[in-house]
């Protein structure tokens, strides 16, 4: 077999993602090149690389989709290799073909094999061929709605409607009956065209309750080829993956060999090389079924890793030089118990909406294997992948790893941008997950108990904010100073958390005792030491707070800017707005304005109204795209639309008001 040894490994890829490849490549002696967008040149990934590269403007199809900007960059460099990473171009068949057709090493498997996996409904029939077990369902060539419809009715309802070119989740609906098809095919097929460029989709028998679990294989261009166990990748939100371990709950080993046999032979009759993982539907009589192999490093990877004790992109590296594995399936040894969870820039509360912004305060764990690319200050961009960091816990059972993972994750500080900490921490804190008895329906089941607060632990936070907020107002006395006798009177304090107000009477004492009387609980706090540091902006900051509440000694960590201030204690993390100044046009509740404002920065992908038209209050005007999810913008008001300031394709910015609505005073259109 022909050798491909290579110096220089170019990652095609930003963040996280690009911080882990170059991690390994250094460790075997491989110089490293990054590659960037315009959003980016301040980032992690640039700055630990051996060279850099800009190869365009942020959106990702200007730069880090763009091909010839990328292979522009290796020539420049003197990259003779190229890593895609687990993102953009990782399963892009084009690209790896580009590649070898430029004299890279592509460390990945062939453009063949990308292509013949990266179709759902090719991969499907050659899975079909291959005897591997398979859903039920469609994957023709015939895409007439008339058509899709008849094949659901001949499948039985519920179906589910997938992308043929898709991932993520997008591109996906679950269809409960026939009358909602036609409007549920229209949306994937658009999302699908959106994301992929490609409306083809696939239909598949619906498994209620299933069990996501994935084989992990490594296959050198020798013929040799292993699977590296399970990962359960059950606990998802809009069937993309928040939380993943290994080994599975629900696998045992028989189970364990059937199924890895049945991906090694898959790979095997496919003469595949490098990573890749197939993914099964497990359902609840220990049956498994094909759904897609992806032919790349998966965001997971680690837990893998973690219970192997092998570091899967140097086996990728040493694949891809034409090196031998090394390695036979009983040398492979699984250990212990690994999770991952994902941290997302997200806000669980509003339908895990995508955030950005700067993070102003951010400490990971000692504890914990964090994969990430963040530091405080840094900016989250709009325009990628809402995941900002991994986190990894591995012990010698699924019990301490699982408790090892929620201490470090509640120790974890990332403050400035509303992430899905809390929400992380809840799912690894149910019973259902303890137990480890999770399905793909765990978050949709358990939704409401997973975003519910403790009404209590939410007074204590406002009272603890309010405090911070006097203590930390500009002009006051420092802790522990006291205070004038002035302070001592009651005031009330207007404090917004989590989208409610609520108004707090607060009793200030001279040595910093405050007595907090909110909706929910009244609550006696003393601040004993606050430490403070001023960000480089010089308009927020940072802090550490040690208090006793109720006469427990306690600590807590903030940040403030302005009238936000973003706490993290309990666990938890929380956000809250001061508008005791605000004015009263601020308070919620009166008229709409018949402005429609964006939601968060993204992309406009459709725009369905035009200056003119009559609409209804909660009828469809446009939708954005934001961190690879797609945002509808309802009509805040009835009335006619009288202005339009945006078309398909532009980006803007969070608050910007895109249309305006004239309303007649009667409510009707």
């Amino acid at each position: 077999m022909k050798a491909t040894p290579f110096h220089t490994v170019l990652v095609a890829n930003r963040g996280e993602i690009a911080v882990r490849v170059m991690r390994s490549a250094k460790a075997l002696g491989y110089r490293t090149v990054a590659v960037y967008s315009s959003a980016d040149a301040d980032a992690l990934h640039v700055k630990q690389a051996d060279a850099a590269v800009c190869i365009g403007e942020a959106l990702p199809a200007q730069s880090y989709l763009n091909i010839a900007a990328i292979l522009q960059a290796a020539l420049r460099s003197g990259a003779d290799a190229v890593h895609p990473g687990y993102g953009f171009l990782a399963e892009n068949a084009d690209f790896a073909q580009a590649c070898a057709d430029a004299g890279l090493v592509f460390i990945g498997p062939s453009a063949q094999a990308i292509r013949s996996m990266g179709d759902k409904a090719g991969a499907k029939r050659l899975m079909l061929q291959a005897g591997v077990p398979c859903i039920p369902g469609y994957q023709g060539e015939d895409q007439s709605a008339a058509r899709l419809a008849q094949e659901a009715q001949a499948i039985g309802y519920p179906v589910m409607i997938k992308a043929s070119a898709g991932g993520g989740g997008r591109g996906m609906r679950l269809v409960g009956s026939a009358a909602e098809f036609a409007a549920l095919l229209q949306s994937a097929q658009s999302e699908a065209l959106n994301a992929f460029g490609n409306a083809t989709v696939i239909l598949e028998k619906a498994v209620p309750s299933p069990r996501h679990i994935e084989i992990q294989i490594m296959a050198d261009r020798h013929g040799q080829v292993v699977h590296l166990g399970e990962r359960d990748c059950s606990v998802q939100r809009r069937h993309q993956k928040l939380m993943e371990e290994a080994p599975s709950p629900a696998v045992n080993a028989a189970l364990r060999e059937r199924m890895g046999a049945t991906a090694v032979a898959a790979a095997q009759a496919m003469g595949y090389e490098g990573a890749g993982t197939l993914e099964f539907l497990l359902d609840e009589h220990g049956q498994h079924f094909f759904m897609e192999m992806n032919t790349r490093l998966q965001v997971e990877h680690p837990v893998t890793e973690a219970i192997t004790g092998l570091d899967l992109v140097a086996l990728q590296l040493r694949i891809a030089a034409g090196e031998p594995l090394g390695l036979t399936q009983s040398e492979v040894l699984f250990k212990g118990h690994a999770i991952e969870v994902r941290l997302c820039a997200e806000d669980a509360q509003q339908g895990f909406m995508p955030q950005s912004g700067q993070m102003r305060r951010w400490a990971m764990p000692a504890s914990l294997r964090v994969e990430h690319a963040l530091h405080s200050g840094a900016d989250i961009p709009p325009f990628y992948d809402s995941m900002i960091a991994k986190l990894i816990s591995h012990a010698p059972t699924r019990e301490e790893a699982r408790r090892q993972l929620l201490k470090g994750l509640q120790a974890a500080v990332a403050l400035g941008v509303i992430t899905n900490q809390s929400f992380l921490a809840q799912c690894l804190a149910h019973p259902v997950f303890v137990a480890g008895e999770a399905t793909t329906s765990f978050i949709g089941q358990h939704l409401d108990a997973l975003l519910t607060t403790d009404e209590a632990l939410q007074g204590q936070a406002l009272a603890l904010a309010a405090a911070l907020l006097l203590a930390t107002a500009p002009g006051a006395a420092p802790v522990p100073s006291p205070r004038r006798v002035l302070h001592r009177l009651p005031s009330v304090m207007q404090l917004v958390l989590a989208g409610q107000h609520h108004a707090l009477i607060v009793l200030q004492a001279p040595t910093h005792h405050y007595q907090v009387q909110t909706e929910a609980t009244h609550c006696d706090l003393q601040l004993h030491a606050v430490q403070l540091s001023t960000l480089e902006d010089h308009h927020s900051l940072q802090g550490d707070v040690d208090f006793s509440l109720h006469q427990v000694r306690q600590h807590a960590v903030f940040v403030r800017e302005g009238e936000w201030l973003w706490l993290q204690w309990q666990g938890q993390v929380w956000q809250v707005q001061d508008q005791t100044r605000a004015a009263s046009a601020k308070q919620q509740g009166g008229p709409s304005d018949g402005k429609l404002r964006a939601a968060m920065n993204g992309r406009v992908v459709a725009v369905a109204v035009a200056v003119g038209d009559r609409v209804l209050q909660g009828q469809t005007m446009l939708t954005l795209e934001a961190m690879k999810m797609e945002h509808v913008h309802v009509a805040p008001a009835s009335g006619v639309v009288k202005s339009l300031s945006v078309a398909v394709g532009e980006q803007v910015a969070a608050s910007r008001v895109v249309a305006e609505i004239e309303m007649n005073t009667e409510g009707q259109t």
